[in-house]
């Protein structure tokens, strides 16, 4: 039987040093935050997206703007508002005299990264736009699909949904984020180095990147070969099934959750520096991949106890 690859041999060395610096510059950029910036660095890696819920003031587009200064990616922001159209997202096909033919201009989605700001602003029609994206890394409009570069990375911020003029988010668009994170307030030494220190937005724009496109696709594919033992599918398999039959949970896990969460366990194994998966990485990322997946008998306020009494149900062995 073949071993697994070593570290060495998914990631080369100058990748490795190019991925810690990345991290140590968000964590420069985001203070206080180690935890929420190896998710976002973890859905990345896992070529998956983004959601990250918080009431407003708490760093989410910071988070999202630090990730895109720092990545090197091709970046596009908008502004989610009840008026936006799918078309103001996707593009648009418009009549050419001169050609006498329809000419596809393409809209904010053709880029790396995409901010998707306070998403749960617009219309459900309008949030909807992007699961084509999202799912398939392309979009089709009047019957044409066209591509999208690569990587293509949605970090999607959103304010509680009981905030006014918010709509929540359906369950189709939820399954369509890798992760969901929330960032809560700073400590008290990570606000006050905020306060003395320079602004943020400032520091962002004087970031220069320090990983490029090719650079995250290659970790991509790294992380296909982290190796995942039979024992740790056995161990997804019955958190899978533990949340099809847990009291409270009308709507357990689907399969492509487990995928989920498997590939971001991977991914986060490959940032912690080794060559296979742990059942720590799985509980690390259980609650970020599979609270916004249930479907619960309370409020959705409920659904992270709800995947942390799961977690805490299933034996590792």
């Amino acid at each position: 039987m073949l071993s697994p690859p070593t570290p060495a041999a998914i990631v080369p060395a100058d990748l490795r040093a190019a991925l810690a610096a990345a991290i140590d510059q968000v964590n420069g950029l985001v203070l206080g935050k180690p935890r929420e910036v190896r998710l976002a660095f973890t859905a990345l890696l896992a070529g998956g997206h983004l959601l990250v819920e918080d009431l407003p003031g708490l760093g989410k587009t910071t988070l999202a703007r630090a990730l895109a200064a720092t990545l090197g990616l091709e970046f596009q922001r908008m502004q989610f508002t009840a008026d936006l159209l799918p078309s103001d997202i996707l593009g648009v096909s418009v009549y050419d005299p001169q050609d006498r033919g329809f000419r596809f201009h393409p809209g904010p989605v053709f880029t790396q990264l995409l901010l998707a700001d306070e998403i749960n602003r617009a219309p459900p029609r309008t949030q909807s736009a992007l699961l084509e994206a999202m799912a398939e890394h392309q979009v089709t409009v009047d019957g044409v699909s066209h591509r999208l570069p690569a990587p293509f990375f949605v970090i999607a911020t959103q304010n509680p949904v009981d905030l006014s003029g918010t709509f929540p988010l359906p369950d189709s668009q939820l399954d369509r984020f890798l992760l969901r994170l929330s960032m809560g307030y700073p400590d008290a030494g990570a606000e006050r180095s905020m306060l003395a220190g320079r602004d943020r937005r400032l520091l962002i724009q004087e970031t220069m990147p320090r990983l490029g496109a090719d650079q995250a696709l290659a970790l991509q594919k790294a992380v296909d070969g982290v190796h995942a033992s039979d024992a740790l599918l056995d161990y997804v398999q019955r958190l899978l099934a533990a949340s099809r039959r847990h009291p409270g949970i009308r709507v357990g896990l689907s399969p492509r959750a487990g995928l989920a969460l498997l590939r971001g366990a991977r991914a986060h194994a490959l940032l912690l520096g080794r060559d296979h998966v742990l059942p720590d990485d799985l509980q690390a990322l259980f609650v970020p991949v599979a609270a916004h997946r249930l479907v619960v008998d309370a409020e959705t306020d409920r659904r992270d106890a709800m995947a942390r009494e799961l977690l805490a149900s299933v034996a590792v062995d």
